[in-house]
């Protein structure tokens, strides 16, 4: 049995009480933080033990954005300026900088990075977000979000779209309460819903806990209105996951986040704290994987392909060249 769920581990090592509870829960993927990193040798230790430890090639996934949000880091990985201002170098510079930090993540046992972020930028975006977006209209966000994708795909590294159906109008930080947007769905399905729409072929996404007022009193993550846009109008069949079900954004246990979600139509919580507790908390609420989920996840695992070798120094002097600044690490 596949739990339904994407786990979080505590430190740089895997404890013997972490091994034996991944065993036995069999969660579908992990994912890793500042906190799981020290140095390239230990990270692809680690991420070996985390797929001994459930017997397979289990997906391991990071949030290796750029700017703030970036877990590998100097001296041993690049250090890469917020997306929204890589943004302005255009799609073939873009398509360059995640084809290389997918080569980082690949070199270390990482095969998923949860890029693109499809949400649209505002003035009013709220900052833990705003220079995360890929750009502040439809068509900026699309081509920018695409040229993500296929960068990491080429990569050997499986993209997840995030924050699905939109979270760009948020002015608050779903970290630490719920942002309502009452913007009405005919405005929303032709800007924030349009650039999920147009890379609905992508393997991977991820909830946002946002309320949208005109359409449900629930975040999406818990909506089975919200949800079902992303299925039917949206037009996502891949493999969906929350956001983070320990967020704020939420109300209720975890327990009760995580029975929530999976009731609205997500096939993945992801916990990301690595809080044992909390975790068997999300075994018993979230169960096995469907049969719908686990074909889903399955789709997607078809699209994790061996990835390219062209040499990093080739790929860096061309980003270089198309405007791009990054402090890249020495050899």
């Amino acid at each position: 049995m596949t739990t339904a769920a994407i786990f979080g581990l505590l430190g740089t090592k895997l404890t013997k009480a972490e091994r034996d509870f991944f065993r036995s829960a069999d969660p579908w993927g992990f994912i890793l933080f500042a906190r799981n990193i020290e140095t390239p040798d230990q990270i692809r230790r680690l991420t070996g033990d985390l797929r001994d430890a459930v017997g397979r090639d289990a997906v391991i996934t990071i949030d290796q954005e750029g700017g703030r949000v970036q877990r590998m880091r100097a001296p041993h990985w690049a250090e890469w300026t917020p997306p929204l201002e890589d943004a302005e170098n255009g799609s073939a510079a873009l398509r360059l900088r995640y084809r290389l930090i997918g080569q980082e993540l690949r070199a270390v046992g990482i095969d998923s990075n949860c890029a693109p972020t499809l949400d649209i930028a505002s003035n009013e975006t709220h900052p833990f977000l705003q220079n995360r977006c890929l750009g502040r209209n439809v068509a900026d966000v699309v081509s920018h979000g695409r040229a993500v994708a296929e960068g990491l795909l080429q990569a050997g590294v499986l993209p997840v779209m995030k924050h699905m159906p939109g979270h760009g109008r948020a002015r608050v930080d779903s970290h630490f309460e719920t942002p309502a947007v009452a913007a009405p769905l005919a405005e929303l399905a032709d800007t924030d819903f349009a650039p999920f729409r147009a890379l609905n072929d992508l393997p991977l996404g991820m909830s946002a806990h946002i309320r949208f007022t005109e359409l449900d009193d629930a975040p999406a993550t818990a909506s089975a209105r919200m949800i079902g846009i992303i299925r039917d109008e949206i037009g996502f069949d891949g493999l969906l996951m929350t956001d983070d079900i320990s967020m704020n954004g939420l109300s209720g246990s975890i327990g009760e986040r995580s029975a929530a979600a999976i009731a609205a139509g997500c096939d993945l919580i992801l916990h990301c704290h690595g809080d044992m507790g909390e975790m068997e908390e999300v075994v018993a609420n979230a169960g096995a994987m469907t049969s719908v989920a686990q074909r889903r996840g399955d789709d997607a695992l078809r699209q994790r392909a061996a990835p390219d070798d062209v040499a990093a120094a080739e790929l860096l002097a061309e980003y270089r060249a198309s405007g791009g600044r990054v402090d890249w690490p020495q050899a």
